[in-house]
């Protein structure tokens, strides 16, 4: 077994001497169970320390799963809007489950001049940041990095307390989710979901595992069953235009259309409207293709922008993408609306065809 207990004390030296600081513990802006956990961790791992914290996101929280999560476990997140960052309210900010390339929040830190103190996560290295510690490993989920560190002393549990019982929890709600059930898990999250087993509290993991999907995501599933095109195992489905709130349902329809006996890969994607008034192609891809690599087959198919971001990235089995319209964002009337979707829909599945090496006229049609 791999001894990572060098890369749990790498983590604590950097956070030695930082009593009475303010830490920005900042999530992707559509915070995942995953992330919400390791936010959660930090948070505690600090406060042992004398370090305050904030856990921050830029965007909603809509999936079903990660509302009953944060209510069940009363985990405090922040939604930061469209306002900036006041100069000196944080010391330092931290990155969790991310790169800050699903973060909208990172001009505005560099604006106030908050320093990038870390980036822990498990995502194909994107080169955003520039911190002063990293820990990027290939594991399932960024939990059991989290988990690891907390193995090796960095907070001790003790199932006599509440926090710490919502927190085990949590965590373990992040491997599983991240994992697909354990499925694509790694020794290290099995390891990590070992460490957690004696402290959770199964009650809770199991009303949080078993929410109910809306009506309204049902609805978005079958919209992604009957605009879905196959091609060769690649299964594409633009969905139209979506509120901010339903963002979430698009990762739910690439999980349902993966589940269809031709298809190894399943795109989703669907303009979502921001209530700052922006919009964005938002997109989830899923895949059982082993050799496929998520991350690379996003950044060849969307490419980046101006300023060398990539649009999109990934991780074993699953990646995401969002691409911002800029000034083409906004409330159109019914058929200006309808053109820019057709030409956006039509884009994005050409880019995905010629990546995939096929023909945007099939006989699978």
């Amino acid at each position: 077994m791999e001894d990572t207990s060098k890369q749990a004390e790498s983590f604590l030296s950097l956070l030695e001497g930082r009593e009475g600081e303010r830490h920005a513990i900042i999530l992707q802006d559509f915070p995942d169970p995953d992330a919400i956990s390791c936010a959660f961790a930090y948070r505690l791992i600090a406060e042992e320390r004398g370090i305050e914290t904030d856990m921050v996101y830029g965007g909603r929280v809509s999936h079903q799963e990660n509302i009953a999560m944060i209510n069940l476990l009363d985990i405090d997140l922040t939604e930061w809007g469209q306002g900036p960052i006041p100069s000196g309210q944080f010391d330092g900010a931290v990155f969790v489950d991310n790169q800050g390339t699903t973060v909208n929040l990172v001009d505005r830190l560099d604006a106030a001049g908050v320093p990038s103190i870390a980036v822990i996560d498990h995502h194909a290295k994107q080169d955003r940041l520039k911190p002063l510690y990293q820990d990027i490993r290939v594991v399932g989920a960024c939990a059991s990095i989290l988990t690891d560190y907390i193995s090796h002393g960095a907070l001790e549990l003790k199932s006599s307390k509440p926090e710490h019982r919502r927190l085990a929890t949590a965590l373990m709600h992040g491997i599983i989710s991240e994992t697909g059930s354990m499925i694509t898990a790694l020794p290290l999250d099995f390891t990590a979901a070992a460490f957690l087993q004696p402290y959770i509290d199964n009650e809770l993991l199991m009303e949080i595992l078993h929410q109910q999907r809306s009506h309204r995501v049902m609805e978005i599933i079958r919209m992604a069953l009957e605009n879905r095109v196959i091609r060769e195992g690649y299964c594409f489905s633009g969905i139209g235009y979506l509120r901010s709130s339903d963002r979430d349902a698009i990762p739910q329809a690439a999980d349902f259309l993966l589940t269809e006996a031709t298809v190894h890969t399943a795109v989703v994607y669907g303009m979502v409207s921001h209530s700052h008034g922006g919009e964005s192609i938002n997109g989830s891809l899923r895949t059982t293709e082993v050799a496929l690599g998520p991350d690379s087959f996003l950044k060849d198919s969307l490419g980046k922008t101006e300023s060398g971001s990539y649009y999109g990235g990934g991780k074993s089995n699953a990646g995401g993408f969002a691409i911002p319209l800029g000034f083409l964002s906004g409330k159109d009337d019914a058929e200006l609306s309808h053109l820019k979707w057709k030409a956006y829909d039509e884009k994005i599945r050409k880019k995905f065809f010629i990546k995939i090496g096929v023909d945007e006229v099939s006989d699978e049609e």
